[in-house]
């Protein structure tokens, strides 16, 4: 599956932001996605997945209802809405397809990553 991410931008604390992910159709439905991000200096660290179902869905623990995984696997996208963003979201966000069951939360178990693309939150 190949990936492209885009909907970053730079935005005032408080703000909100909508990513996509645009995938090939080879296999999309099929896999479980996510959304992982990185801060310079920091490890990738786990946001959002969806299991290739779309029925269930899972955060990581900074997230406290500020976002929201979504995907059409008709229009084979994946998007991640994010609301009352702060400071500490800033990274570049990446976009990843897993063929592990379920909605896998460890980078490893994805095998094919977008580009990524940055977020900038100002205080």
């Amino acid at each position: 599956v190949q990936l492209q991410a885009f909907g970053g931008g730079l935005v005032q604390a408080g703000a909100s932001l909508r990513l996509t992910c645009e995938a090939s159709d080879d296999g999309f439905r099929g896999h479980a996605m996510a959304w992982f991000r990185q801060a310079p200096g920091k490890e990738r660290e786990f946001v959002a997945a969806v299991d290739s179902s779309a029925t269930k869905t899972t955060y990581g623990e900074f997230v406290r209802d500020r976002f929201a995984i979504s995907r059409d696997n008709h229009g084979a996208t994946l998007t991640l809405q994010m609301n009352n963003l702060k400071p500490e979201d800033t990274g570049v966000y990446y976009c990843a397809s897993s063929r592990v069951a379920g909605f896998p939360r460890r980078s490893h178990e994805y095998d094919s990553w977008g580009q990524g693309t940055q977020v900038t939150v100002s205080s």
